[in-house]
């Protein structure tokens, strides 16, 4: 690459070289110099001494009790769990139990109930069997009340049927026998 200087007449960039004068070219703008060197030194050293026998062991301080105290509060997480689950099987088996029971005293009360039910119904067959056996007396009695009347009039029948038939009137005797040996039947 080709650079080009103009020269510009009154604009000189180095005055002091024209006119004889020698110019200190002073201290290096990146070099420091040895007091800033000590000082820069010192303070660094002070520093390191203090983190390291004052701040550091403070600060690791306060994070070993933070990291204890994170520690403590799992763990008493941990055993407030255990404690937990503990009391839900205690729970649950507490409820097993009571069901266990509870099933027991219905089964008890069911068995109960349908003894009551079988005694009840006993007692109701007991009274329909009386009902039973005095309806049936009643309907034997009516029966033979009625059989003696049914006789006569089945036996009156038979003998004008015989007298129709024959034309004489049959033994009123011997018609009573034959009626009463074909209803007994």
């Amino acid at each position: 690459m080709l650079t080009t200087v103009i020269h510009l007449p009154g604009l000189d960039p180095h005055p002091a070289a024209e006119s004889g004068v020698e110019v200190d070219p002073g201290p290096g703008p990146i070099q420091p110099e040895l007091n800033e060197l000590y000082w820069g030194a010192g303070s660094f050293i002070v520093f390191a001494l203090l983190m390291r026998f004052f701040l550091f062991p403070r600060l690791k301080k306060g994070m070993d009790a933070r990291y204890a105290g994170i520690r403590s509060d799992h763990e008493q997480a941990d055993a407030e769990r255990a404690a937990a689950r503990n009391e839900i099987a205690d729970y649950e088996a507490q409820l097993a139990s009571v069901k266990a029971e509870a099933a027991v005293k219905v089964e008890a009360a069911r068995q109960q109930l349908e003894a009551e039910r079988q005694q009840r119904i006993g007692a109701l067959n007991a009274q329909l069997a009386e009902r039973r056996a005095a309806a049936q007396a009643e309907t034997d009695a009516a029966k033979l009340a009625v059989r003696d009347q049914i006789q006569s009039a089945v036996a009156d029948v038979a003998g004008r049927a015989g007298e129709l038939a024959t034309g004489r009137r049959p033994d009123d005797a011997m018609v009573n026998r034959v009626v009463g040996e074909v209803m007994a039947r």
